[in-house]
């Protein structure tokens, strides 16, 4: 389960495989994001159709809680912290 984003909240509560999509979101992420396909080569995953559509998913299930933002064109990126 992914917890929904929130004040005081870091990475260390979501399960391992999210943990692991999160960092590498944010250090290696360009402007405008990146594709799923393209973070499963950063994360060495096997670049096959069932990986990248597993890490897809996970992808938007963050984005539904509040962890990462998806653009119009279908690019991932971090979520920033909220100011205040």
């Amino acid at each position: 389960m992914v917890p929904h984003r929130r004040e005081g909240l870091d990475v260390e509560v979501l399960a391992p495989d999210y943990q692991r999509i999160m960092p590498a979101l944010a250090a290696r992420t360009p402007q405008g994001g990146l594709r799923a396909k393209d973070l499963a080569q950063l994360l060495e995953l096997e670049l096959v159709p069932a990986k990248v559509e597993g890490l897809r998913a996970k992808l938007k299930r963050l984005e539904e809680r509040g962890w990462v933002v998806q653009s119009a064109s279908g690019r991932f990126a971090a979520a920033r912290a909220s100011a205040g």
